[in-house]
C-alpha cells in the first residue's frame, strides 16, 4: 500500500471511529497536551482520565504548576505510579516560567531538552497542540507498524528503533497532523491491542503482514525475558496513644521519591533497633504477613510491623522530614498507594 494512501485510511477510520471526547481533547493548548501525555507513559486511558481532571481543575496552567510545592503536586499524582513523571513535570513548568515567561516552546529541539520530554512526546505535543509535522514512537505506533510491516527484534534495539522511526517519519503527514497523531495513536490503543487485537476492523488488515502470516502474537518482539529480583523491607506502622501514625518524607529522587512513607528497614533487627535509639517505650504490637508490590523492574516484599508509642511527647522529630498522620489527613498528603491502603485498613478516624 502505498504512504499517502495508508495515512488516507488512518485518518479515514478516525473520522468515523476514533475518540474525540477524552478531557485533553477539549480545549487543546500545548499545557494540556504535554500533561495528558505524560500521564499516558505506560499508562492506560481509564486509568489516567480521573487523574487528569483532578490534577488538570488543580493545576490548570503552567504558571499555577510552577507555583506549587513539589509535594502537592505529588500529591495529587498519588496513585498513578512512577513519580519521575511528576516531579519533572514540575521541574518542567519551572524552568518554562523562568526561560519562556511561562509559554510553551514550540521548537521541536527546546521541548526535547525538557525534563521528562523525549522525542516521540515532543512530537505529539506539538502536533496535536501545534499542527506541527512530527512523527511519534509510542508503544502503541511500534506495535501498529512492527505488525504491519513484519518487522521482528526487540522495539527498544537501536536498529529496529531507527528502522520504525523511518516509517514514522514517512506516514506522517503535512496536514491534518494532529488528527493522524491522535488516529495512530488510537489504533494501536484500541484494535491493535497487544493481545487479541481486533484485526476485523482494522484499516490496515488487507496488508497487514502480521495478520497475514498469521504473527499478531510474535509481533512486536517482546523484550528479552530478565527474572525480576525480589527486595525485603519492614514498614514500621508507629502508632501513638492517640492513633496517630509516624510518616517520613522520602528522598526527592528514586522510588516513590519525595512521598510520604512509613519509616522502612532492611530487617526486623534493624526496625526494633532503631525504636530503642529513638524512642525506647515502645511495644511491638503485631507483624502482618507480607505483601508484595511490583515496581517496573524489581518486586518489593514489604512487612508491614505495628508498634504502640508510649510516650509520644518525648519522640525525637527529624526536622521537617516526619510528621505524625491522622486518619483524617489521609487526602492532604502524597502517599504511596500500598502505604495509603495500608494506614486505611490499621488507623482509626
Amino acid at each position: 500500500m502505498q504512504t499517502k494512501h495508508l495515512t488516507q485510511k488512518i485518518l479515514s477510520w478516525f473520522d468515523e471511529y476514533g475518540r474525540k471526547d477524552l478531557p485533553w481533547q477539549q480545549e487543546i493548548n500545548p499545557y494540556r497536551v504535554w500533561v495528558s501525555e505524560i500521564m499516558l507513559q505506560q499508562t492506560q486511558v481509564a486509568t489516567v482520565i480521573p487523574y487528569y481532571k483532578k490534577f488538570i481543575t488543580h493545576f490548570p496552567d503552567i504558571e499555577s504548576l510552577a507555583a506549587a510545592s513539589l509535594d502537592e503536586v505529588l500529591q495529587y499524582w498519588a496513585g498513578l505510579g512512577y513519580y519521575a513523571r511528576a516531579r519533572n513535570l514540575h521541574k518542567t513548568a519551572n524552568i518554562i516560567q523562568q526561560q519562556y515567561s511561562g509559554q510553551f516552546p514550540e521548537s521541536i529541539e527546546q521541548v526535547i531538552e525538557l525534563p521528562g520530554i523525549g522525542r516521540s512526546t515532543a512530537g505529539a505535543i506539538l502536533s496535536i497542540a501545534c499542527q506541527q509535522a512530527h512523527p511519534i514512537l509510542d508503544g502503541n505506533v511500534k506495535r501498529v507498524f512492527s505488525r504491519y510491516h513484519g518487522i521482528s527484534g526487540w522495539t527498544g534495539d537501536s536498529r529496529i528503533s531507527r528502522e520504525l522511526w523511518k516509517i514514522s517519519e514517512r506516514y506522517t503527514p503535512s496536514i491534518r497532523t494532529a488528527d493522524y497523531t491522535q488516529a495512530i495513536m488510537d489504533l494501536g490503543a484500541t484494535l491493535c491491542t497487544r493481545s487479541k487485537p481486533n484485526c476485523s476492523c482494522c484499516p490496515l488488515t488487507e496488508h497487514c503482514f502480521a495478520r497475514i502470516e498469521n504473527k499478531t502474537a510474535e509481533l512486536p518482539t517482546p523484550k528479552p525475558k530478565k527474572t525480576p529480583p525480589v527486595k525485603q523491607s519492614f514498614f514500621l506502622l508507629l502508632r501513638d496513644k492517640q492513633q496517630k501514625i509516624l510518616l517520613q518524607q522520602r528522598p526527592p529522587a528514586g522510588i516513590w521519591g519525595g512521598l510520604w512513607s512509613l519509616p522502612e528497614f532492611e530487617d526486623v533487627n534493624s526496625l526494633h533497633y532503631w525504636c530503642e535509639n529513638n524512642y525506647p517505650d515502645f511495644t511491638i504490637e503485631k507483624k502482618l504477613e507480607p505483601r508484595r508490590h511490583t515496581f517496573s523492574h524489581f518486586h518489593l516484599d514489604y512487612t508491614p510491623v505495628i508498634v504502640s508509642a508510649n510516650n509520644p511527647e518525648n519522640f525525637v522529630m527529624e526536622g521537617n522530614h516526619s510528621v505524625w498522620y491522622k486518619n483524617r489527613q489521609i487526602g492532604a498528603l502524597a502517599l504511596p498507594a500500598p502505604v495509603k491502603r495500608l494506614l486505611q485498613e490499621h488507623t482509626e478516624e
